[in-house]
């Protein structure tokens, strides 16, 4: 593990490098390797996973004043979902740094949602145990900006499975199907993958700590294809209608 390489990534200097490591060290990576002098990100995980709540809602309530709790509270949730997580520990590069097991890397660990989000959850977490509250909410706050405004103009604070719901009713006049594709991990730290059928077609899939979590994840994907796939057929209709019209 190269700590030296991701802390020029990070932009910040650990004083603790075991809580740097800690960080990245998935539980599979040891269980396969047992006796090392290593704990994995579990617990760094669950602070973080507060810290973003809080850093996420004192944003919010700063710089979106119009908004109802209840609106503050949905975009929250957008903000700190796991697939949203997976993504700033993308582009960080946190991916290719964690320690996990041989097994878990070639089954696409390093592309696994749930991995990355409790990844960059147990990074936050360890940024505050080594320096202060204020290096966390930095850190955190290289982030949230952009997502926030995003997440609020494209309405991604909105339930996606309501909205699926509406859209294949009204549109294709059938009711989305959730179905349980896979069960992983221990039973503290499950991980649920979903899918959702449309007109006997998978329309999109999800990975989550909770079936929930999973059903709004997967619900997601399939709106954003069947957005396109309407887009993409009122486009042909208004190109068929004005050719009978010339």
């Amino acid at each position: 593990m190269d700590l030296d390489a991701f802390e020029s990534a990070l932009g910040s200097t650990f004083r603790d490098k075991s809580l740097l490591a800690r960080a990245l060290t998935h539980r599979s990576y040891l269980n396969e390797n047992p006796g090392l002098p290593y704990l994995d990100n579990e617990r760094l995980e669950f602070l973080g996973d507060a810290i973003l709540d809080f850093v996420a809602a004192e944003y919010l309530y700063q710089h979106f004043p119009e908004m109802s709790e209840g609106e503050l509270t949905s975009l929250r949730a957008a903000l700190v979902k796991g697939e949203t997580l997976a993504r700033f520990a993308s582009d960080l590069g946190l991916p290719q740094h964690i320690l996990m097991s041989r097994g878990e890397d070639a089954a696409g660990g390093r592309t696994r949602v749930p991995l990355l989000a409790g990844a960059f959850e147990a990074l936050v977490g360890a940024l505050y145990l080594d320096q202060d509250l204020a290096a966390a909410c930095d850190f955190v706050l290289r982030f949230l900006p952009l997502e926030a405004e995003r997440a609020h103009r494209q309405r991604l604070d909105r339930d996606a499975k309501s909205m699926l719901q509406e859209m294949s009713q009204g549109r294709l006049q059938v009711t989305p199907l959730y179905r349980l594709v896979e069960t992983r991990g221990p039973d503290h730290a499950r991980e649920f993958t979903i899918e959702v059928v449309l007109r006997n077609q998978v329309y999109g899939h999800g990975s989550g700590r909770s079936k929930q979590i999973a059903e709004q994840e997967a619900a997601r994907v399939a709106l954003e294809r069947l957005q396109a796939e309407i887009s993409r057929d009122d486009h042909a209709a208004l190109i068929a209608l004005k050719g009978e019209i010339e």
